[in-house]
């Protein structure tokens, strides 16, 4: 009997590792999207060995935002938008809107992505591409134990993105000394850069990804606050690898002088730095950011509705299924709409202060996280990160209105 409940508790913990990476993965990887690689690669352009520092800063601001939301989702065992009705009635169906409309009119452009991808491995069209990605991402929720298929399918995907980036960033040979310098004493800063980082990074439902995945897989309480605070740092860490892996390998082209197309410049970055085979390896980055993103909002999206109705609850799978499959049917009749991304760009700029915020206050009121005490470095750290996005926020949303309108 004993050696019974020995082997018992040893899966169990195998079970709670596997989920606590597969967080990790999925908030990591959700972050990880089409934009990302062309962010990285335009700033890297702009800013040359100077962007290790925007990278650098990006970091610890998104693990000042990361560890606030994980410890009190997993503290309160709420997610954000139940967190958020409790400090006013009506503020998390506020959150869930601007988290599910960001959600899905970003999807359209991972499903876009995963398109892309295919194209630059196999020659398909990018809409028959699109399709197919879609199909592989519904499968996903459809088969019995989807959190455990997600949380594989998020894990190969980001090991394979990362071992690629590393392995083309070894290949351009970059000024590694020159970029390690330039990181804690920079030529020169941008704060675009470092904002645009920090809301691709841990903006949207992206912040609540890993939080509402462990709360799903019942990782909740006080004693479980070391491995959930583990986990979240973990995500940053991966993101940080495979940003700094890409910048990387664009630093080596641009110190090479080489000519970086404008019309798909991470593309030719991989291309610039091993010939064709970097143009396929390009496509097999793109698909597995595209369509973990496609997976990571389509799963945090919809966990903001759960709590709304009991239907809700217990559908959510097939609810998922339906929000993958409206973005790609958007996708393949209409496109990206230039009108519907503007607005969920400038409102995702507002979602990252707005869901911080709401957790900061969160942590200290007894009917959300009973007797627990929030370290107030993370309240100050997190404090400094809701200002700063706010700024952007205000700044993003006054710049895109009058586009709108042209």
């Amino acid at each position: 009997m004993d050696g019974e409940n020995l082997g018992n508790t040893q899966g169990n913990k195998k079970a709670t590792r596997s989920v606590l990476l597969g967080a990790a993965f999925l908030m990591a990887t959700s972050s990880i999207g089409p934009g990302f690689l062309t962010q990285t690669t335009v700033f890297t352009q702009q800013l040359a060995a100077s962007f290790g520092f925007v990278i650098l800063i990006s970091l610890l601001l998104d693990v000042f935002a990361q560890i606030n939301v994980w410890r009190v989702i997993a503290v309160s065992g709420l997610r954000g938008q139940e967190i958020a009705n409790k400090i006013l009635p009506g503020l998390g169906v506020v959150l869930a809107l601007f988290i599910v409309f960001g959600g899905l009119a970003f999807n359209i452009g991972n499903v876009a992505g995963a398109g892309l991808g295919l194209n630059a491995m196999f020659g398909m069209s990018p809409v028959t591409g699109g399709i197919i990605s879609a199909v592989f991402a519904i499968f996903i929720f459809v088969v019995k134990e989807a959190g455990k298929a997600m949380d594989k399918v998020v894990q190969i995907a980001g090991l394979v993105m990362m071992l690629l980036m590393m392995y083309v960033a070894i290949s351009t040979s970059p000024p590694v000394g020159e970029a390690l310098k330039n990181t804690f004493n920079p030529e020169q800063i941008s704060i675009v850069a470092i904002m645009t980082l920090v809301g691709g990074t841990v903006g949207g439902y992206i912040t609540f990804a890993g939080g509402h995945r462990l709360l799903d897989a019942g990782i909740k309480g006080t004693e479980s606050l070391p491995e959930v605070t583990k986990s979240s740092v973990t995500g940053i860490l991966i993101t940080g690898i495979m940003r700094i892996a890409l910048f990387l390998a664009v630093l080596g082209v641009v110190s090479k002088g080489l000519p970086i197309d404008p019309e798909n410049p991470p593309a030719s970055v991989f291309q610039l730095a091993i010939g064709d085979v970097g143009y396929k390896l390009f496509g097999v980055i793109m698909w597995a950011a595209a369509i973990t993103s496609v997976v990571g909002a389509a799963y945090t999206s919809v966990s903001f509705i759960r709590s709304f109705h009991p239907k809700i609850e217990k559908y959510h799978n097939w609810i998922i299924i339906v929000f993958i499959a409206l973005s790609t049917l958007t996708f393949a009749f209409v496109g990206s709409p230039v009108t519907v991304l503007l607005i969920a760009g400038a409102l995702n700029a507002l979602i990252l202060p707005l869901a911080l915020g709401t957790i900061l206050v969160g942590a200290y009121k007894k009917d959300v996280v009973g007797d627990y005490k929030h370290p107030l470095w993370l309240t100050i750290g997190g404090g400094i990160v809701v200002i700063l996005m706010s700024i952007l926020g205000v700044m993003t949303l006054v710049e895109q209105i009058p586009l709108l309108f042209e």
